[in-house]
């Protein structure tokens, strides 16, 4: 049976979900969240996993093939596991991935690789264990670098997402491009949000996508630009005879929104059509209000068809202009 095409209103095909399943972390990362953290959610408030799995259920009858499993950090919810396999029985989903820091994946390995996960985004900012004790505000580097090299030595596909920060990392940049030098991994540098519970750090962007590719270029003057996946939110790069690749978001610039083909559902079961908005749709209160499926699914339709046309937009319909300043880990990543 052909798989149903779910648009938007602007003509953009809709396949790709991001399902945060906690707003917890284990890290305080400097670009995440403020220093004492943020107010957790009660477990009343979140999502529970049989509300998940009908989620995506409905959505994956609807068109969405692809769930990214994000947080917080998804490996503190206890019973994850448990959803990751029910997710890869669903009908339709053909692709899971994970976004992840790490931390407390390394026993799981073995076995994601068994459920045939289909790629692990890595959080990993810096190669110092010093430095990403100064960002991450926990001393957890080892256990990172860990489990990079298991999911290496278990050929499961990475990418290492590093946020790009002033007086930060910026000379981790050059060393994290050698790791593609002998690695067939994705490395990718993004420009840091405003989402840190705190609102931006800096009067303006110094660190955008272009001064990133520039400064790549001046130390691999080599480096050429080769062909974006569809849909992707990097523009893609390689140094000549490395086996990997290098990527960078311009996630604070938003030139990629076009052809966002991408949805977010955060852990208390709000959609977001856009990072940048403030949640259309609260899925959680339906669901617990016993609507039906098709309900649900006319709720979500009317969604997908009245979306923002970028981030741009969605962050001025934010209600009375408030700035952007939630915690990436509330929103879902």
């Amino acid at each position: 049976m052909t798989p149903p095409i779910l648009f938007d209103n602007h003509g953009r095909p809709l396949n790709y979900l991001r399902l945060a399943v906690t707003d917890r972390c284990n890290l305080r990362c400097f670009y995440c969240m403020p220093e004492g953290g943020i107010r957790y959610l009660k477990k009343a408030e979140l999502l529970s996993n049989e509300e998940m799995v009908r989620i995506v259920s409905i959505l994956a009858g609807m068109g969405i093939s692809k769930v990214r499993i994000t947080g917080g950090e998804p490996f503190v919810r206890h019973d994850l596991m448990q959803l990751v396999r029910t997710i890869v029985e669903i009908d339709g989903i053909t692709n899971l991935h994970i976004t992840s820091n790490g931390v407390l994946m390394a026993q799981h390995v073995k076995e994601l690789k068994a459920l045939g996960i289909a790629s692990v985004n890595l959080s990993l900012d810096t190669l110092d264990a010093g430095r990403s004790k100064s960002i991450t505000r926990r001393d957890e580097f080892a256990k990172t670098w860990q489990t990079l090299q298991l999911l290496i030595e278990n050929k499961i596909p990475v990418k290492l997402n590093a946020v790009v920060m002033e007086d930060k990392n910026i000379e981790d940049i050059i060393p994290m491009i050698e790791l593609t030098r002998n690695q067939n991994i994705s490395v990718r540098f993004i420009e840091e949000m405003p989402f840190n519970g705190e609102g931006s750090h800096y009067p303006r962007l110094n660190w955008t996508y272009k001064k990133i590719l520039d400064y790549i270029s001046s130390a691999f003057p080599t480096i050429e630009k080769i062909t974006d996946p569809q849909n992707t939110t990097a523009y893609h790069y390689q140094v000549p005879g490395f086996k990997g690749n290098v990527g960078i978001i311009a996630a604070f610039s938003r030139t990629f929104c076009g052809s966002c083909n991408r949805i977010r559902i955060t852990a208390q079961g709000n959609l977001k059509t856009c990072l940048y908005d403030e949640g259309v749709l609260d899925i959680k209160r339906l669901i617990r209000a016993g609507k039906s499926d098709e309900v649900i699914k006319g709720e979500l339709l009317n969604a997908f068809l009245n979306r923002s046309v970028d981030g741009i937009e969605a962050e001025a319909a934010r209600k009375k202009s408030l700035p952007v300043m939630e915690s990436m880990s509330t929103i879902g990543g």
